[in-house]
């Protein structure tokens, strides 16, 4: 499996899908799952497969999702730095 800079240099994004439930013996109860991947937008085809696996596998019937993501690195973030540090 890829690290994650190795995700991050090909694009993908540190992405948070907080999917919204009602099970089906307590359909009146709104419930929250949370899952965070490496995803690339706009498609977002890791939690999309997620989300088809989900309505294929699970009885719990989703409500919405709610979709987050940041770019962790960018060209302008990585820089050199000189400097000397000393630890006891």
């Amino acid at each position: 499996m890829p690290s994650s800079i190795d995700l991050e240099l090909k694009g993908y994004r540190l992405t948070t899908a907080e999917i919204f439930y009602h099970l089906p013996d307590y359909p009146a109860l709104l419930q929250t799952f949370v899952i965070q991947k490496y995803d690339l937008a706009p498609g977002f085809p890791v939690i999309s497969d997620f989300l088809t696996y989900w309505e294929n596998e699970i009885e719990a019937r989703i409500h919405s999702v709610r979709l987050a993501n940041v770019d962790l690195i960018g060209a302008g973030d990585v820089r050199y730095a000189n400097g000397r540090f000393t630890l006891h």
